[in-house]
């Protein structure tokens, strides 16, 4: 099977202090981008296996594909062996989700491929023994159906299990932004739990409903990500993007996930494109 894994983009994400089961609770509106890595699934004649493999990029041996497997075998009782091949295009260690979707699309392609015909409790199941962003992803597979090229919008809370979708903004266009680092989900999260911790940020808390806030005109929306600051402080680079991103006329932009992705909002592709046309001169862009 081929398939389609798309990424995905937070506008607003409010953290909140950790739990007792060391998740961060948060709050925040996904959006998937059509940005999206390919991935080809092959069976294999050995059993109990999964080989992943990603042109240009060194693999950990247990990833987030490996662990998908293991989930989809213990639970289907799947024994037969699988390869998949991975053609990025979603910059890793960027915040727009790449390994998480490409987790989920994984997973229904497993479906697939051995006819297990998986209910809807039984992929969030998977989901939740991978990763918290493949809650999304996977809501909005079985919402669309595997491969799926269209808008998929939801209000994401708790550790991101708790996923609502509602509508997608269709009437807007963004540019992407890819500063030259990588920021590790695990060292965004140590980054602002100390500086809150000495005091360094505010406790800034939303005070508007998300969905409502969305639908507004986007010259006036009040969303921020908890990560933003921390982040762009050790990395002034992300800092600089933002500042270029607001100069190019995005009408709003802000970092998506725990980094380093700048993204901006555009009111029509007409601008967006003479916006990525005039970053590109200094940055890895792209319009979506």
């Amino acid at each position: 099977m081929k398939i389609f894994a798309p990424a995905k983009v937070n506008i607003g994400l409010e953290v909140f202090p950790v739990r007792d089961d060391g998740f961060h609770p948060i709050r925040s509106i996904f959006t998937t981008v059509n940005l999206c890595d390919e991935l080809e699934v092959q069976v294999l004649s050995e059993k109990n296996t999964c080989l992943v493999r990603c042109e240009g990029m060194e693999l950990p041996e247990e990833n987030t594909l490996t662990k998908a497997y293991k989930a989809f075998c213990v639970l289907t009782g799947v024994d037969s062996g699988v390869c998949v091949d991975i053609k990025k295009h979603i910059p890793s260690g960027g915040g727009l989700g790449g390994g998480s979707s490409d987790a989920s699309s994984f997973i229904q392609s497993l479906d697939c491929l051995f006819s297990t015909h998986l209910e809807a409790s039984s992929l969030r199941t998977i989901a939740g023994n991978v990763g918290s962003d493949v809650f999304f992803f996977t809501e909005a597979l079985i919402d669309s159906g595997i491969g799926f090229s269209g808008s998929y919008a939801a209000v994401v809370e708790g550790r991101g299990e708790k996923v609502r979708k509602i509508n997608a903004r269709t009437d807007l266009a963004m540019v992407l932004l890819f500063p030259e680092v990588h920021v590790s989900t695990g060292e965004a999260y140590g980054l602002m739990d100390r500086e809150f911790a000495s005091g360094a940020l505010p406790d800034k808390k939303a005070d508007f409903v998300m969905e409502e806030e969305y639908m507004k005109d986007v010259s006036v929306w009040r969303f921020f990500n908890s990560f933003t600051i921390p982040v762009s402080n050790k990395f002034p680079c992300i800092m600089k993007a933002l500042s270029d991103m607001k100069d190019s006329g995005a009408l709003f932009s802000d970092m998506s996930g725990s980094g380093s992705t700048v993204f901006g909002v555009f009111a029509s592709k007409r601008e967006a494109e003479a916006a990525e046309k005039k970053l590109s001169k200094t940055w890895k862009t792209v319009s979506v």
